[in-house]
């Protein structure tokens, strides 16, 4: 795959605010790269949606890979995140507040082509809007975050992954959790990325410390906090389940960091059952923060998959699944 860059260079991410569904978000975007000075239109928009407890910062490695491949970049900080909108109410982070949220992205953006590039928390608005079929998608691609329907069956049936969900719980707990995550300049927040990759240094003390900054602002910790509050405690996950998990027909790309502490492998068992058609890519060396800790692996996965392309194979990797 040629990963040489053609025509002149685009201009480094800047950031913006985007005014959408009555709050303003703050927006790093990469203007896509263009073959003459006259400029050409994008290929469409790629939206990128962070996890928790991250910042739009986490996709600095992909947002120029994308902007040259001729996409609109957009790495979105979610409401209560970075200079977003914080709204203070747990029920302000329903998820159906969420899917209305990326919906109006898109539409601020007004791009046709959608490609849906999510992570952690944004991977789980990513399937349910997805399966939702709020917007069109030409794309979607995953990481790190199982489809609702492998998660509910590991975590009924698997004590590991019930063990792994306790942080989940302890969320549900008011103003405890942001405390204790905010001790000392929210510096928990930094270890878990300085300290939480498979190759050390892969995040550095300046990228985690951004993540750090981020938590430490007035109300952050508590409106992150409440993306689970109200998932779990506010019954969003019930009244997602009531509703059914239809099939994603759209061409979806499941990226794994298998050194995931918090989400076992089996969580993505059988995700072809919801998702066709579906390409898995495991990274046996990477963790739950994949495209920070092998940004190299992953942008050749992203690069190729948004291409047409076939996705290659991580190093060493066993047992990926690629049903199509």
């Amino acid at each position: 795959m040629n990963t040489s860059a053609v025509g002149r260079e685009s201009a480094p991410p800047s950031t913006r605010l985007v005014d959408a569904n009555g709050l303003t978000f703050e927006v790093i975007e990469a203007q896509p790269q263009t073959t003459s000075p006259q400029g050409r239109a994008p290929k469409g928009l790629a939206l990128l949606l962070h996890g928790f407890p991250e910042h739009a910062h986490a996709w600095r490695h992909q947002l120029p890979m994308l902007a040259r491949l001729g996409y609109l970049a957009w790495a979105v900080n979610l409401r209560g995140y970075g200079r977003s909108s914080r709204p203070p109410r747990v029920r302000d982070y329903a998820i159906e507040h969420l899917l209305t949220d990326v919906a109006a992205l898109i539409d601020a953006a007004g791009q046709e082509e959608v490609t849906l590039i999510a992570h952690d928390w944004g991977a789980v608005i990513a399937w349910y809007f997805a399966m939702r079929r709020i917007r069109p998608l030409a794309r979607l691609v995953i990481m790190n975050v199982p489809h609702p329907g492998p998660m509910a069956r590991e975590y009924r049936s698997n004590p590991q992954q019930r063990r792994r969900s306790w942080y989940a719980l302890f969320f549900q707990i008011p103003v405890l959790p942001e405390k204790l995550l905010g001790r000392k300049d929210a510096a928990a927040i930094g270890r878990i990325f300085s300290e939480g990759t498979v190759a050390a240094g892969r995040i550095s003390e300046a990228d985690a410390e951004v993540f750090a900054r981020n938590a430490r602002q007035p109300g952050a910790l508590r409106a992150m906090i409440n993306y689970y509050r109200a998932l779990i405690g506010g019954g969003g996950a019930r009244r997602q389940s009531a509703m059914g998990f239809p099939a994603i027909d759209v061409p979806t790309l499941l990226v794994w960091g298998e050194q995931d502490v918090a989400l076992c492998k089996a969580t993505t068992y059988g995700t072809d059952a919801w998702v066709n058609p579906l390409t898995v890519r495991y990274l046996p060396e990477a963790s739950h923060w994949v495209q920070q800790d092998d940004p190299e692996q992953v942008n050749a996965m992203l690069e190729a998959f948004v291409s047409g392309q076939p996705v290659p194979h991580a190093a060493g990797a066993m047992g990926d699944l690629d049903p199509e």
